[in-house]
Order: C-alpha cells, then structure tokens, then sequence
C-alpha cells in the first residue's frame, strides 16, 4: 500500500453513499483504498441492487474495468472513506521498470480472482448458514491481513446488502445471525461482530 502511494499525491475523500465510479465509465485508474469501505454493486432494469463486492481499507479496487476499458459495476462508499488515485498508465509504466510491483499487480488480480470463484461455489452448493460462515471467515482473513482484529470487528454493510451479495432474503441472514449468536458461535450488537469460536465457523464450511 506505502509503494502504491507514493505513485500518486492525488487523494481524494467521499462521504458515505458518494460515487468512486459509476458503471459505464471510463476506466483511467485503479484506486487504493486508505481508509473507509466501499462495495460495489450493479443495478437492474426494475432498480433492484445486485451487490457484487465489499472492498475495505487496504484494498485495491477498480480492477474489473481494465479489460474492458470501462467500469462494468458502481462502486459505492459504505461510510466516509478516502482513496489514493494510481492512474493506471502511470503503473504499466513503472511496473515495465520495477518487476516487484508487477508481480505486487498480478497477486492482487489473481486474488480478486480467487475471491470471485470462492463466491461462485458459496451461491451454487452452501447452505444459508454455510454462505454466511464463509463471508465472517472471509472478512476475518482480509482484517486479519491488514493488521487488524481477526475477531472483533464493525460490520460496514447492511443485513441486506449481505443478503444481496451471498443471494440470501434479509430475513435469513437476520435469522442466521440470530442462530450463530445463540449457538455461541458469534456474538452481534447492532454492527459490531466478535467471532466467538472461528474454529467451529470454519468446520461448518468444510475448513479445517
């Protein structure tokens, strides 16, 4: 992140709700995220919203337009949050001069990569209360990789917004959590989660 930084002084804030990009845009740079959160979404014909992703500090998003050329998705600020722009011709440049920063860029592709096909077998085989394991574990992890609680943590996203993004109704995600708060497995006031017993979490996805 302190390399990717120093490609770019061009920062810029948004206020919750406010628009990184919009879909249909076109794509110029990816953006480093320094603090806040974001998710990205797709709107359908009848205005219902697909979430897509939930991107966190320390993250890099923008990566689903560079082979396109334009944002396929919105992306969308959870809360106040503040990016690091890195024009994306800059980074070819550079990363044609320095070889550890394109593999940094392909580690980071082939991971969101990676994310993407976990979320494609979470939709297709898991059960309610498998996907949503899954999705703590995963947030667990990516908190855990930026130097942060690995258990206790605020849930940026809505009930729905989770539902959207795992295919799950509102009202089987407030149940579930109400199931793995009664089981012991978490404990939840409002947004805030404390992961209780990860090991269970993970046996209940197939984790060892």
């Amino acid at each position: 992140m302190h390399r990717l930084e120093d490609l770019s002084n061009n920062k810029r804030s948004y206020p919750s709700g406010g628009y990184l990009y919009r879909t249909g845009d076109r794509f110029k740079s990816l953006h480093a995220i320094r603090s806040g959160s974001f998710k990205t979404r797709v709107l359908h014909e009848d205005g219902r919203e697909q979430v897509t992703g939930f991107l966190m500090a320390g993250e890099i998003i923008g990566l689903d337009a560079i082979s396109t050329d334009l944002h396929t998705c919105e992306a969308v600020a959870m809360e106040e949050s503040e990016v690091c722009e890195l024009p994306f011709n800059k980074l070819e440049e550079l990363s044609r001069d320095i070889p550890s920063l394109q593999r940094h860029l392909h580690k980071i592709m082939s991971r969101e990569i990676v994310r993407d096909q976990g979320i494609m077998l979470l939709l297709g085989s898991m059960r309610a209360e498998e996907r949503l394991a899954a999705f703590l574990l995963n947030l667990s992890s990516r908190n855990a990789a930026h130097g942060m609680s690995a258990t206790q943590f605020k849930l940026r996203m809505s009930r729905l917004e989770i539902g959207s993004y795992l295919g799950l109704k509102l009202e089987t995600v407030s149940r579930t959590f109400s199931h793995f708060q009664e089981e012991g497995l978490i404990q939840v006031k409002a947004r805030a989660v404390e992961l209780l017993d990860l090991q269970r979490l993970r046996t209940l996805v197939g984790k060892s």
